[in-house]
C-alpha cells in the first residue's frame, strides 16, 4: 500500500468513526431525550389520529349530504315547476360529487398505514441498536435539548385523544 492510500484509508476510517459517534448520539437522544417533544415514538399514534380524524370528518360530511338528499327528495315531491326540479337535480349531482370526493379518506388511510409500517420498521431497528449498545453506554452520551423559539415553547398540540386538556377544562378556564 502506498502512503497516499494509507492517508485516504485513515481519512475514511476517521469519517466512519465520527459518523458512528453521531449515530450513537442520535440514538441516545431517542432513548433519553433532553427535549421530550422529539415525537419519534409517537409518530405512529399521531398518524393513526390523522386517519381517525379524517374518517370522522368524512363520515360527518357524508351523513350531512345524505340528509340533504332526503330534503331534496321531500322538496321534489312538492314542486311542479320544471326549473325548480332542474335545480334539485343539480343539488343531487353536487351531492354525488361530494361523495366521490370523500373517497380521499380511504386512500389517505391506506397511504398513512404504509408510512406507519415504515416508521415501525425504523423504530424496531433503532431499538435493536439501542439494545446492542446497551442503556449504560447510551446514558454516557450527553444529549442537548434543541433550542426553541419562545412561540415554539408554548405549542403543545394537537393532542391525541385522552391527552392534554379536555373541552371541559378549557370551558372551566373561561368561566
Amino acid at each position: 500500500m502506498q502512503e497516499s492510500d494509507n492517508i485516504i484509508l485513515k481519512r475514511e476510517l476517521d469519517g466512519l468513526l465520527r459518523y458512528l459517534h453521531k449515530v450513537r448520539s442520535e440514538i441516545a437522544t431517542i432513548g433519553n431525550p433532553a427535549d421530550e417533544d422529539h415525537g419519534f415514538e409517537s409518530m405512529g399514534d399521531q398518524l393513526d389520529a390523522i386517519v381517525n380524524a379524517t374518517a370522522n370528518a368524512t363520515n360527518t360530511i357524508m351523513g350531512a349530504m345524505e340528509k340533504n338528499d332526503d330534503v331534496t327528495d321531500a322538496l321534489r315531491a312538492k314542486i311542479d315547476d320544471p326549473e325548480m326540479l332542474l335545480l334539485l337535480d343539480q343539488l343531487n349531482k353536487n351531492s354525488g360529487d361530494v361523495f366521490e370526493a370523500c373517497s380521499f379518506q380511504d386512500i389517505t388511510g391506506q397511504r398513512i398505514s404504509k408510512v406507519v409500517k415504515s416508521i415501525t420498521y425504523v423504530e424496531e431497528r433503532v431499538n435493536s441498536l439501542m439494545n446492542f449498545w446497551g442503556p449504560d453506554e447510551l446514558d454516557k452520551i450527553e444529549v442537548k435539548a434543541a433550542e426553541k423559539t419562545e412561540d415554539e415553547a408554548l405549542l403543545n398540540g394537537p393532542q391525541l385523544d385522552g391527552q392534554g386538556l379536555s373541552q371541559d377544562d378549557i370551558d372551566a378556564l373561561f368561566d
